[in-house]
């Protein structure tokens, strides 16, 4: 396949920075598209190109990523604007988390017009995507992820091909899955341990040293939960509910219950019910302390 043009939809918290490397690192031109003035006038100081319209984009990038909320944005931009564009050869990834049936459903649709659709949702901090440290995970075919593979790495440092389309979104929305059900566990911790007169912090740090170590403890623990750090523009309670219906949605596919993942939905619904669903999601161990008052 013979790449020109690179598009970019979806210049928030996580996808400007991605835009960024993006620009600096593949060697390809790159079009964006945002509702938000800002990032288009920070990133054209990279010598990016604003497109005036989402269908303007269709009809010229060769590949377009998609870096939007959830997979009500995915399935309208594709549906509308996208598809009513697309043509052969041409091949649009999703980064985002969006539901599994839907990504096979939008692939099946691209697939009819002769074009490609891959989920690569990531994973990480804000901190890793300004660093361009992100993990991603792939799902599409072999032929498709060679292609796709430099470029994810332009702002992944880890990329992995999950197995084809709709296995990027499964292993994702897993990971957030554990990941949420992990700080529900440190947010219980550590409001037991301060009840109980021990030091949060010495707490976190020894749990480090042990079995309960984490990428969760180290990071959402040891940032947010441990200083009361939630800030708002970062990723929400309500986005992170979001995901947590995705894994419940798989769950009741195949059969499997998930107490787990259930009682942080239930959490996560109290958080956002106490007027906490645009803060970062680990402010939930506050909801898990005054519950327990």
């Amino acid at each position: 396949m013979s790449i020109k043009t690179l598009g970019f939809i979806g210049l928030g918290t996580m996808g400007e920075p991605m835009c960024r490397h993006l620009a600096q690192k593949s060697g390809f031109k790159v079009i964006i598209y945002d509702r938000q003035t800002e990032p288009l006038q920070r990133l054209s100081a990279l010598g990016v190109e604003a497109c005036e319209t989402i269908d303007l984009m269709a009809q010229t990038a060769d590949i377009i990523f998609l870096a939007l909320p959830s997979g009500i944005q995915v399935e309208d931009v594709c549906n509308n604007h996208i598809l009513p564009n697309a043509r052969a050869g041409q091949i649009v990834v999703d980064l985002g988390t969006s539901p599994v049936t839907l990504t096979h459903a939008l692939a099946e649709r691209f697939q009819a017009k002769g074009a490609r659709y891959a989920d690569a949702p990531i994973a990480r901090t804000r901190q890793a995507a300004q660093e361009g440290r992100l993990s991603v995970m792939v799902g599409c075919d072999a032929e498709t992820y060679a292609t796709l593979q430099p470029l994810l790495s332009c702002f992944a440092s880890d990329v992995t091909h999950c197995g084809n389309v709709g296995a990027g979104q499964v292993v994702k929305i897993l990971n957030n899955m554990v990941l949420v059900e992990t700080v529900v566990a440190l947010s219980e911790a550590i409001t037991i341990a301060r009840r109980a007169g021990v030091d949060g912090e010495m707490l976190f740090k020894t749990l480090m040293k042990g079995s309960a170590d984490s990428f969760a403890l180290r990071n959402h623990g040891m940032k947010s939960v441990l200083p009361e750090n939630f800030p708002e523009r970062a990723f929400s309670t309500d986005y992170a509910r979001k995901d947590i219906s995705y894994a419940l949605a798989l769950g009741e596919q195949f059969g499997v219950p998930l107490p787990g993942a259930r009682t942080a939905d239930k959490i996560l619904a109290s958080a956002s019910e106490k007027g906490l669903g645009e803060y970062y999601w680990p402010v939930i161990s506050k909801v898990i302390a005054t519950d327990a008052a």
